[in-house]
């Protein structure tokens, strides 16, 4: 059986980890998920990367939320590249789900698009393991997860 590893943190202000997992029980069957929780961003890399080696994930969904002052965006990136490399040491992919404090007006907006990233994310992880074709057809469509797709441009 196949598992999808769900990595969080507790400096997210919307429990993103329950919107994935539970978009992940609406999509499919035949597999099952570890979730995995730490303080901030800069902890999930080694988070994903002990799902991947100590309880086995076949794929990792990394879920954070950093603030939006320039040293919350300095500290995602040094996550994001942490992250790359930890799927490098493992050849598994691993799903960086990132909503950025500054990214809606206000706490709904904010809400909204963190649930909605984590959703879209999920199906993307599920799809990666198990329905790769799907991916294939969107290639080149625009799609945006948390916000409207931007649909594709020039010749199809």
């Amino acid at each position: 059986m196949k598992t999808i590893g769900v990595a969080d943190t507790t400096f997210a202000r919307f429990d993103m980890a329950s919107a994935a997992i539970d978009e992940l029980e609406r999509t499919g069957t035949g597999f099952r998920v570890e979730r995995y929780t730490v303080p901030g961003v800069k902890d999930l890399p080694v988070a994903c990367k002990l799902l991947i080696e100590e309880r086995g994930c076949d794929i990792v969904i990394a879920l954070g939320m950093p603030g939006p002052m320039e040293k919350d965006r300095m500290c995602a990136h040094e996550a994001s590249t942490g992250l790359i490399r930890a799927q490098l040491m493992t050849n598994r992919h691993i799903i960086e789900v990132f909503v950025h404090a500054d990214e809606a007006p206000d706490d709904g907006g904010l809400a909204a698009l963190a649930e909605g990233r984590a959703r879209e994310h999920a199906v993307n992880a599920y799809d990666l393991l198990f329905r790769p074709d799907r991916l294939r057809r969107d290639a080149g469509t625009g799609q945006r997860q948390g916000f409207p797709d931007e649909g594709p441009i020039g010749r199809r």
